[in-house]
């Protein structure tokens, strides 16, 4: 059997009454790309805000490479990095500094922080753009630099949280390919996206949720055989009759 690096255990989170999280409870082998997917309030912000120690749950557990959030935070935070959907940059800063920056965040010291950032801008084709500043970089740029700040520190799991919103295919690109790679390494990464051609491509295994809980789970071509050829059918498709086609706002 896999190893298993994250378990979440039965999670509840309810905001004035409302129930946003409501038993949730899913596992996420090491070394895996495990996708978690939902239309707009299904309750997936939550959970990851749970998973990364931002948010304490009502009820329920999750363990992150054996340290408990509710027990043991710090060690949670200790192995994981976290590319946030919103972008978490000082613009007026070189992407060089911004590496720095965070990497002395993490515990780095300076030369094991330039060391580092060198090596993530490189990974993420910026290498001949490390001194430029920020604010003059594309969206695509600017999401590339997301990411590498995301992996200061060598983090043994990665929280990508909708990772290519209005980026271009080659930075989309290099974004698929730098995932494929930190998995083949043996790195352990949650993927959140609303284009389900990525999930596809990238989720070893794909967790659908739905006001609050989830509804399906398996890996996308098992999700696409259940509803017909998984060489005809798309994920979307799957998507799409799990959840509705009712606009979510």
């Amino acid at each position: 059997m896999p190893e298993e690096f994250l378990v979440a255990r039965n999670l509840h989170k309810s905001f004035n009454g409302n129930n946003a999280v409501n038993g949730v409870s899913f596992s996420i082998h090491k070394g895996e790309v495990f996708g978690l997917l939902g239309p707009n309030g299904a309750g997936k912000t939550t959970t990851i805000r749970m998973l990364t120690t931002v948010l304490e749950p009502d009820r329920g557990d999750i363990e992150i490479g054996g340290h408990s959030v509710r027990q043991d935070a710090e060690g949670v935070r200790a192995l994981i990095g976290v590319c946030p959907q919103e972008l978490a940059l000082y613009v007026e800063l070189s992407a060089m500094d911004n590496l720095v920056f965070f990497g002395r965040m993490v515990g780095l010291n300076g030369k094991e922080a330039k060391a580092q950032a060198m090596s993530h801008l490189d990974l993420m084709g910026l290498a001949d753009r490390a001194k430029g500043k920020v604010d003059k970089f594309s969206g695509g740029m600017k999401r590339r630099v997301n990411l590498a700040i995301a992996l200061m520190g060598h983090p043994q799991f990665l929280f990508l949280d909708e990772s290519t919103v209005g980026v271009d295919p080659q930075s989309r690109n290099n974004i698929y390919e730098t995932i494929e790679g930190l998995r083949d390494e043996g790195m352990t990464i949650l993927y959140t996206t609303h284009y389900m051609d990525e999930a596809d491509r990238l989720c070893d295994r794909v967790a659908i949720m739905d006001e609050g809980v989830i509804i399906a789970m398996d890996t996308p071509h098992a999700l696409k055989s259940q509803i017909g050829n998984p060489n005809q059918v798309t994920l979307e498709d799957v998507f799409l009759k799990l959840t509705g086609r009712t606009l979510r706002d």
